[in-house]
């Protein structure tokens, strides 16, 4: 967390996200990290899949509690009672609350930083509507806002879709998602995803309201969503965008968006510089660019590059005696490492437009790294080819989950390719929204089934 706070600003998530779900009649509240184990039997069907990964607490102190409270793995469990006590009538409806919090989940099999951890850092919207229709619309608006996340903050490609029946949230009728691909490993990663639950939490949690069409005074059970995205898109973010130097951060999310470094120091010129640096860095701050001056004396100018190289500033500013005379300065884009001799005057201007443009580059390399590594079959061995090329694969399938097991099963390798990408089996990232073709014109890509395909799926190794 403390990686996350020093380097990426993930404040600018937070409001950009947060200013858009306000528009939609979202609003922000906290509800409790504990969970009695009494609350999580009630949704044993959707708690399940979480079974292995709930953190228990068993003692206060050096005493045995009575009964052990679960650190929450997700608050449907901690939310949905008050729902039910909030709502009598149509008019208590539509409830709209989201929850910026921590959940822990047991992780064992291979933790890795931002991906797999025991805590992480989320949001988590849990809607409550009277109609079916205001849900499934609810469900592609919060679609919509985590693509724009990936796209507009964090300059990563993702796959629009739905999760496959096998795939879905636990619970829920259907569940859409954005995917990303990361070129080095040939893997895609799940990047957010957005919930329709149907009736079946207010069902168990008897979230009802009398229907005002009949004066009987007859019940109807909500209709739900829930969505979140987490601390996982700052993994994918700095999987898709970094390179053997270090970390290559997007502008918009980056703590500092150009470091100024002054160079050529010496005991005649170390007061002017010195000063000008430290105004360049008042006037940028003042135009809204996030800029820092590396005043310390203890290092060179050159230790100074490779430091902020490291961690990935979009620009380095770096002024010698000779700027100073010219009334100029160097940029450095760390994305390309192309540089720039830029004049003084509308400097911020100059900068807030290269900034702009490196995000754009950011985003179309990554676009181009996904798209040429996207392929389409229909045939099992090129399949298993592709797979291997570290590409993801759209390819026909008949929705059955036995056949989906297979797939991933059957593409599997009893040897590793390549150290970066594992010999696991290809498993379904989504049903994208924009299909390539008519997949019921093809036979379903497993080996064996003779069904025609219902769609086009997006397979690959995964996260």
């Amino acid at each position: 967390k403390q990686w996350y706070q020093r380097r990426v600003r993930g404040e600018e998530i937070q409001e950009w996200f947060n200013k858009r779900i306000r528009a939609l009649g979202v609003s922000n509240c906290y509800f409790p990290m504990f969970v009695s184990n009494q609350a999580l039997e009630r949704e044993k069907t959707h708690i399940a899949d979480f079974a292995p990964e709930v953190a228990w607490v068993t003692k206060s102190g050096n005493t045995d509690l009575a009964e052990p409270i679960a650190i929450r793995p997700t608050s449907e469990t901690v939310m949905y009672p008050s729902y039910a006590t909030w709502v009598q009538s149509h008019r208590d409806l539509p409830i709209r609350l989201n929850q910026w919090a921590n959940v822990v989940r047991w992780e064992f099999k291979h933790p890795q930083p931002f991906l797999r951890t025991r805590e992480f850092l989320w949001q988590e919207g849990h809607t409550a509507f009277a109609t079916a229709e205001e849900a499934h619309e609810e469900v592609y608006q919060i679609l919509d806002l985590y693509h724009g996340i990936y796209k507009e903050l964090l300059a990563v490609p993702t796959v629009k879709g739905k999760k496959t029946e096998k795939e879905k949230f636990a619970g829920g009728d259907f569940t859409t998602t954005v995917e990303g691909y990361v070129s080095a490993t040939g893997r895609g990663i799940q990047g957010a995803t957005s919930h329709h639950l149907g009736q079946n939490f207010s069902k168990m949690f008897n979230i009802t309201f009398e229907d005002p069409t009949n004066s009987a005074g007859d019940k109807l059970f909500a209709h739900q969503n829930s969505w979140g995205i987490s601390t996982r898109s700052i993994g994918t973010m700095v999987m898709v965008h970094g390179d053997d130097k270090g970390l290559v951060l997007p502008p918009r999310v980056a703590m500092y968006q150009a470091v100024i470094v002054p160079c050529g120091i010496t005991d005649a010129n170390k007061a002017e510089l010195n000063s000008h640096c430290t105004e360049l860095q008042k006037m940028l701050r003042k135009s809204g660019i996030r800029a820092h001056a590396d005043m310390r004396e203890n290092y060179n100018s050159g230790w100074k590059f490779n430091h902020w190289e490291l961690k990935g500033v979009p620009i380095r500013v770096e002024i010698g005696p000779r700027d100073l005379k010219n009334n100029q300065v160097v940029a450095v884009r760390r994305d390309t490492g192309v540089k720039a001799t830029l004049a003084n005057e509308n400097l911020a201007e100059q900068l807030q437009t290269l900034l702009n443009n490196i995000h754009d580059d950011m985003y179309n390399k990554a676009l181009k790294e996904r798209d040429e590594n996207m392929a389409v079959t229909s045939d099992w061995e090129e399949f298993c080819n592709l797979l291997d090329q570290k590409k993801i694969i759209q390819a026909p399938y008949c929705g059955a989950i036995p056949c989906e097991d297979a797939i991933k099963k059957e593409s599997a390798r009893t040897e590793v390719v390549d150290d970066k990408a594992p010999a696991m089996g290809a498993k379904s990232l989504c049903i994208p929204f924009d299909q390539p073709g008519d997949a019921t014109t093809e036979t379903c890509i497993r080996p064996g089934c003779s069904k025609r395909g219902t769609c086009y799926t997006l397979f690959g190794r995964s996260y």
